[in-house]
């Protein structure tokens, strides 16, 4: 049974335009232990995290590491380092998306040939937004000139510039923006797939708990059908993006919870 670690990230200091997304974690996990959820994903696996004290070998699948304040951004790439050090593959609860960065710097040293699924209503190929190029609009920049995926692919788009679309380029990043979506078109992947799920990718009339409303979005089933649909390894996910303080009777919150659910039935 692969064992799976959750680790929540509390970081959201390379923002732009509002903060927030650093108080998701623990808002995510209290939606997932509310009562109002069984444990079970859509295809009837069982994916209830325990805690390590409680974690039994062959019963439990879902092992949560806890929540990690993070003031140093590079910190990030350590903890991950030292998570999947002990458990063999991990979900992130972020934070904003700059994090993806620093947890791929520590996957690229686990699992050396690896895709990338982003479900985003950006690109976030900036070389670097507002003089910082660590922003939460450039980690797949980063990422991609660092060499760290095979492949980048990028599902809900629908914001680009002309610099990212240059940048997207320079990459080979496939991109399906919204304007002409077939999701069918998406080419398969050859390669264990690191699924990046930014929360403002999906519309927010579903998901209005994030920083940047972008209507237009992709729904929550679309997302759903999506993540059920990949026929390949997932190594490991992060759900970024969450900013409680948008959030209405906390829509977001719960919508997040369900994605948890189905991402850790397709990774166990």
């Amino acid at each position: 049974m692969t064992e799976i670690g959750i680790q929540g990230i509390e970081f959201d200091a390379h923002s732009s335009y509002l903060r927030g997304p650093r108080l998701a974690p623990p808002l995510i996990r209290a939606a997932l232990h509310s009562g109002s959820f069984n444990m079970y994903s859509e295809n009837l696996t069982w994916v209830e995290p325990v805690v390590e004290a409680d974690f039994e070998e062959g019963k439990s699948a879902v092992i949560d590491l806890g929540d990690f304040e993070v003031s140093e951004y590079f910190d990030i790439e350590e903890i991950t380092t030292r998570n999947l050090k002990a458990r063999e593959k991990l979900l992130t609860l972020g934070g904003d998306h700059s994090i993806t960065y620093p947890i791929l710097k520590a996957y690229a040293k686990k699992y050396p040939r690896f895709d990338i699924l982003q479900i985003d209503a950006h690109g976030d190929l900036y070389e670097e937004f507002e003089g910082n190029k660590y922003s939460h609009a450039c980690p797949f920049a980063r990422i991609m000139e660092d060499g760290l995926a095979g492949k980048l692919v990028q599902v809900g788009v629908r914001t680009l510039t002309p610099h990212q679309a240059a940048q997207a380029e320079k990459f080979q990043v496939e991109i399906h923006q919204m304007r002409n979506l077939e999701l069918q078109a998406i080419s398969k992947f050859e390669n264990p797939v690191y699924l990046s799920l930014d929360l403002d990718g999906i519309d927010p009339a579903f998901a209005p708990g994030v920083s940047h409303h972008e209507a237009g979005g992709l729904s929550s089933r679309q997302v759903i059908e999506l993540i059920q649909g990949l026929d390949v390894e997932i190594i490991g996910a992060d759900i970024v993006e969450y900013n409680p303080e948008r959030d209405h009777q906390d829509m977001t919150a719960f919508l997040a919870a369900k994605l948890m659910k189905e991402i850790l039935a397709k990774m166990i």
